[in-house]
């Protein structure tokens, strides 16, 4: 059995796991952990619990301790120098007239790196840029471009049913999404009505897939009981035993069509000399009909042409 514990670097960050050892966390306990590129600074995003095996089957990283009061000024004090950056790589990126949009600017817990989250189109070569801020801050720069999926994340807001954006408030990871599935659950395929504020397909689309076959192949309802039930709540009174069992005898007898006997069709049908004789008559009867004129068709214009010069050659 392993034990891990669900730790977020940032508010709408993605959920890490750790190891917690034999530390006592909650939810929301600011903690101290270990990871690849040294120590940082992360909250405590799920209870510790017990796994068989982890997914992945990596060595997981600790948690080496819950944070004091020095680790919170610290992250407070990285989080002024992270709007700073902010505005300066602004700066530089609009004197540089790069096509490229600053979304948020990270500071590790030692302040040995700076990661700066963008979006782009295309390829953008930013060695220049890094130069400037690498010389005015005299550390670490990483400039990491994210898709807009990730952005809505960081930036956060409020989606067309007037609710917090679920990539923002309880979403882990980002499912794939696809038209397809807005087809099958009959949505009007308008890309301003099934699009999020990132410009892609809706990620609650995703929840419903797959449920409309289910729908479709669910039993009826038995018409008996219903019928008793309609019955009662009419009537304002309860039904006894007995009428209630009429109901039901009753509901059988309606819903059961009987399938009528061939020997009863055989012996309503009618011999085959009346047979002949009625058709002899009706026919005879259609031709006795006199025939009607049959409606003449207004002359065209050249038709009445040839006629006025007919009239004109014989006077």
């Amino acid at each position: 059995m392993i034990k891990i514990v669900g730790v977020r670097f940032r508010d709408k960050g993605k959920t890490y796991h750790f190891d917690p050892a034999d530390l006592d966390l909650k939810i929301g306990d600011a903690v101290v952990v270990e990871t690849e590129r040294g120590v940082g600074y992360a909250m405590v995003s799920s209870i510790p619990r017990f796994i068989q095996q982890f997914p992945s089957g990596r060595k997981l990283k600790k948690v080496l301790k819950k944070a004091s009061e020095e680790d919170a000024t610290a992250m407070q004090n990285n989080k002024e120098r992270e709007a700073e950056a902010l505005r300066y790589c602004h700066e530089k990126i609009k004197d540089r007239e790069l096509p490229m949009k600053l979304v948020d600017v990270e500071y590790s817990q030692d302040g040995s790196k700076i990661t700066f989250y963008f979006t782009a189109d295309n390829r953008i070569d930013f060695r220049e840029l890094v130069k400037d801020i690498a010389g005015k801050y005299r550390t670490r720069i990483e400039m990491r471009q994210i898709g807009v999926r990730d952005e809505a994340r960081m930036i956060n807001g409020y989606g067309q049913c007037g609710r917090q954006l679920c990539c923002a408030s309880f979403l882990r990871e980002f499912e794939p999404v696809s038209i397809k599935m807005a087809k099958e659950q009959s949505m009007v395929l308008n890309p301003a009505k099934i699009s999020g504020i990132c410009g892609r397909l809706m990620c609650c689309i995703a929840y419903e897939a797959g449920n409309g076959e289910s729908c479709k192949r669910a039993p009826r309802a038995k018409t008996e009981g219903i019928t008793a039930e309609t019955k009662e709540i009419i009537s304002d009174a309860p039904l006894s035993a007995e009428e209630r069992t009429q109901v039901m005898q009753k509901t059988e007898q309606t819903t059961q069509m009987p399938s009528e006997p061939k020997e009863a069709v055989r012996s309503e049908s009618k011999p085959m000399e009346q047979v002949k004789e009625t058709a002899g008559l009706g026919a005879q009867q259609q031709t006795e009909k006199p025939s009607q004129p049959q409606a003449q068709k207004p002359a065209s214009f050249r038709e009445k042409k040839r006629r006025r010069r007919h009239r004109k050659k014989h006077r």
